[in-house]
């Protein structure tokens, strides 16, 4: 057994729920005949969704999200199982990026599974050819929600795409729980350095903000969160965070972690007044939240090492991990989210994949959310694993919710 399949088999252990889909997906084969195409981080539990999809019937072409963030061995196992195509390589060009999306998209998908929407946004602008023969599609991750309800909004998204990043199952456990402990395990491997006692500035208090700074907290750091949603900062503020301007946290951080998902948050303007060793890193999805190419022009020398850049301006050293990508997955010893956290969010994502291939064609282009009777159906799946029983309502109590004068 190689490397590759020795973390898919390490991962699978700790899926339950994605186990108990396959084995239902093995006799129901929702996806015979159906070719998926999907841009995902390529990495051992994404491997155990896809054969998943694959058991049940798909035919899978399969490419990374994140120039970054692919595991070669991972792919390279994914490439000898029938039925899976993986185009994905770690550290590739920009342009071999793109050739991999439409590799993927070459294979002519009826449903896309997406994080970040690059396959989607190609076959808008590039692929236009595909439209006819898609049924729907996927998004992860919240920046891909972003970007799709934009196009929606402008009447150019011209197939139905489920949120899966929107519904409970994804938010309360991948984006708090995920988001927090891998990215500050990512930056603990990498650095080596104590997060306890260290001003660590939260840029963004969404779901993964929030659970970043509640598990910095928790190991000691003192924790500054910057904001432009006025109920978002008052939140942190009475989560018992300090919230400020991130022009006034730049000159007490001591760790950055950006999880906006947008552009420009951490920039030239705040560098000057950063202490020396500071330590930058982005958790949100594309590598745009931290400037580094204003640091890549105006350095006054740049110092490499295995996830880190470090760059000496004006005397004092700013170091940035993972050249600006996703820290919890693109730095050497990244691994993403726990296992069993992503148990739960891939098996929403099998779920919707089944779902928009039994109904997409049936719905005008337009973001949906996941079916809530089919979150709650993973929530009970998970803990039926975990051996843990729940009260369910008694009949006086269903009549009592539903009614409107009873106790009046």
């Amino acid at each position: 057994m190689n490397s590759g399949d020795k973390k898919i088999t390490w991962a699978r252990q700790y899926m339950p729920v994605l186990s108990s889909i396959r084995e239902r997906f093995e006799r129901e084969q929702p996806f015979a005949g159906m070719t998926i195409g999907m841009a995902l981080h390529v990495e051992a539990k994404t491997a155990v969704l896809v054969e998943t999809l694959a058991a049940g019937g798909a035919e899978v072409h399969i490419t990374g999200c994140n120039p970054l963030s692919t595991q070669d061995d991972v792919a390279a196992a994914l490439n000898e199982r029938p039925n899976i195509h993986c185009y994905a390589k770690r550290a590739c060009s920009v342009e071999e990026y793109y050739a991999a999306i439409d590799r993927v998209l070459d294979a002519k998908p009826a449903v896309t599974i997406d994080d970040g929407m690059d396959l989607i946004h190609r076959i808008h602008t590039g692929r236009r050819e595909l439209l006819e023969s898609i049924v729907g599609g996927c998004e992860e991750t919240t920046t891909g929600i972003h970007r799709l309800r934009a196009m929606a909004n402008e009447g150019k998204l011209e197939f139905p795409v489920i949120a899966v990043n929107d519904t409970p199952m994804k938010r309360f456990f991948d984006n708090v729980h995920g988001t927090g402990e891998s990215s500050l395990t990512a930056i603990m491997t990498t650095t080596n350095v104590l997060i306890a006692g260290k001003h660590l500035v939260v840029a963004g208090y969404g779901y993964c903000g929030r659970g970043l700074a509640e598990k910095a907290s928790g190991l000691g750091a003192r924790v500054i969160v910057t904001e432009v949603d006025p109920r978002r900062a008052l939140q942190a503020h009475m989560d018992g965070f300090a919230v400020m301007t991130m022009d006034e946290a730049a000159a007490l951080g001591d760790i950055f972690v950006t999880t906006t998902g947008n552009a420009g948050i951490i920039t030239h303007r705040h560098f000057p007044t950063m202490k020396s060793g500071a330590i930058l890193s982005n958790a949100g999805h594309f590598n745009v939240e931290l400037e580094v190419d204003w640091l890549e022009e105006h350095a006054d020398a740049v110092e490499r090492r295995d996830g880190i850049d470090s760059y000496t301006i004006g005397g004092k050293t700013i170091h940035v991990l993972a050249e600006g990508r996703l820290v919890n997955l693109a730095v050497p010893k990244g691994m993403g989210h726990p296992i069993e956290v992503m148990d739960l969010s891939f098996a929403v994502q099998a779920l919707s994949a089944e779902y928009i291939a039994k109904i997409g064609s049936t719905l005008p282009g337009g973001v949906y959310d996941v079916p809530n009777e089919m979150d709650e159906r993973i929530a009970s799946l998970k803990l039926a694993a975990l051996g843990i029983t729940i009260d369910t309502l008694t009949e006086e109590q269903v009549t009592y919710m539903t009614s409107w004068d009873i106790g009046t």
